[in-house]
């Protein structure tokens, strides 16, 4: 059973590998931390200019869209070029930093503290999810599996098909993005499916470190890790915006 993180698949770790070097799961620990510290520092460089501008979102938007279009490269050549992933990993990690940086400072125009909330939140959903994935509370069954992949797949469709008719103003898909109730209910629903999301990597890694798989996939572990990280840090931003909107 395959994962849902995209960037994950279960022949990455099965096939038959020569390197005498293998992966460990403290070794995927710490080069999370790697990603997340460039991650960080890149986020705060552009909101060091969202600053510098006197808080005007619009000086970083640049910086925003390109770390969107870099990162979806980065990815792309990181899930179909796994051996570059030691380069291409940090890279991203750098990349999405400009991203968050962008449309952090976005939201904190907006909606101050913002960025604080769904930082805390974000990394206090990633220890529950390591918590009741390591008690044994969640367990990644095949069935589990198959249920959030089917709800990331259609999450991926449904954001696509908006993105997709936004260019020719078709407002079909406008109520999962505003402040009403169904919009802020589904957002509910995707924070949840980005959680569960971490339940299926950790299990994958788990098992990659089982079957001796080589070391540079450590850094792979850690860049899938970094995809649910980023996509859920968004989605709290997203989700804190809509329900503040409506006090």
């Amino acid at each position: 059973m395959n994962t849902s993180n995209p960037v994950l698949t279960d022949n990455v770790f099965t096939r038959n590998w020569s390197q005498n070097e293998t992966m460990t799961i403290n070794g995927v620990a710490m080069k999370t931390a790697i990603l997340l510290a460039l991650c960080v520092m890149s986020s705060a460089w552009v909101w060091f200019q969202f600053v510098k501008s006197g808080m005007n979102p619009a000086a970083v938007q640049g910086w925003m869209i390109g770390g969107a279009v870099g990162g979806l490269v980065l990815a792309l050549v990181t899930a179909f070029k796994k051996e570059w992933c030691a380069v291409t990993a940090p890279l991203y990690a750098v990349v999405e930093g400009f991203f968050i940086g962008g449309i952090s400072s976005m939201f904190e125009a907006n909606y101050p503290g913002i960025v604080f909330q769904a930082c805390t939140a974000t990394f206090g959903t990633l220890a529950a999810m390591l918590f009741l994935y390591q008690s044994g509370i969640v367990k990644a069954t095949d069935r589990f599996k198959m249920i959030v992949m089917s709800a990331t797949g259609g999450i991926a469709i449904l954001y696509l098909l908006s993105f997709v008719l936004s260019f020719f103003n078709i407002p079909v898909m406008s109520f999962i993005w505003g402040n009403g109730l169904f919009g802020i209910l589904f957002s509910f629903f995707v924070v949840g499916v980005a959680a569960l999301n971490f339940v299926l990597d950790f299990d994958f890694i788990e098992k990659g470190a089982m079957v001796g798989a080589p070391k540079y996939l450590e850094w792979y572990g850690a860049f899938a890790l970094m995809v649910t990280i980023v996509w859920l840090y968004v989605e709290f931003l997203r989700l804190i915006s809509q329900l503040r909107s409506r006090n």
